[in-house]
């Protein structure tokens, strides 16, 4: 299995509003696939698709060779899932909320490891307090060791150092990446941070309106936008659709 996800034509439509416009691609195992457009342009959508948690209008995801819509069920203890924007309940401590999420991946040994994944994301001290009581990048870190709780061979990642410093986030990526060099895990991450994509990621998937506009390696687009950074390139394909959209405009209004 050379592929750890495959997606095919997807489609995801809210009544007239087309968030996901037949989207395709594969990322090979072992890799970093980074998702990268503006607000609305599918990201999120596309992760909550690949995790089960929203059917596709239409179209075929497969993940770890199963698929989603049919035998999601094989695929889901081997995977996981992390968002700064997505909380774990906040009246549980740290710890009683990686404790449940623990037994739901059916874990052994569990205080070992949360033990283990508290001090390597430097968190130890705060397993007796409300996980509501936390700042946003504490609930940050907490959020993505809850991810790795199963050590999962695909993790998706949306946003997954966003509202931390830059000296956290920089340790957050060297964990992410130690991960997957130990693991040989598959990562599918969303994110606004380019210099996180420039460093970690080995493929890029450039978003605009649901739909893919182009893709490659973070030095590929480098050198095809002729530019010196992944950020430039961003701003590039941005103002590109923005320009886009400002002539479609105008000649509807003629």
């Amino acid at each position: 299995m050379r592929h750890a996800i495959a997606v095919e034509n997807l489609v995801k439509r809210y009544g007239e509003v087309q968030a996901v416009d037949g989207l395709s691609f594969q990322v090979e195992r072992g890799t970093t696939c980074a998702l990268l457009g503006g607000n609305g342009a599918g990201k999120t959508t596309t992760l909550a698709i690949l995790l089960g948690v929203l059917l596709p209008t239409s179209g075929s995801v497969r993940v770890l060779d199963e698929d989603m819509a049919r035998e999601r069920y094989r695929a889901l203890p081997r995977m996981n899932f992390t968002s700064p924007y997505v909380d774990l309940p906040k009246k549980l401590t740290v710890e009683e909320n990686l404790v449940v999420f623990s037994h739901l991946y059916g874990l052994r040994q569990i205080r070992q490891r949360i033990a283990g994944l508290a001090e390597q994301f430097e968190f130890a001290p705060l397993l007796k307090r409300h996980y509501g009581t936390l700042s946003a990048g504490q609930r940050t870190r907490v959020s993505v060791a809850k991810a790795l709780l199963n050590r999962p061979e695909v993790l998706l990642l949306d946003e997954p150092t966003a509202s931390l410093d830059p000296d956290i986030a920089d340790r957050i990526r060297t964990h992410l990446v130690e991960y997957q060099e130990q693991s040989g895990a598959t990562l599918l991450l969303a994110s606004h941070n380019m210099v996180e994509v420039e460093r970690i990621c080995h493929q890029v998937l450039m978003m605009k309106a649901g739909r893919i506009v182009d893709r490659g390696s973070p030095p590929e687009l480098i050198a095809r936008y002729g530019r010196s950074s992944m950020e430039e390139v961003f701003l590039d394909v941005a103002r590109a659709a923005h320009r886009a959209a400002e002539v479609a405009a105008d000649e509807v209004r003629r």
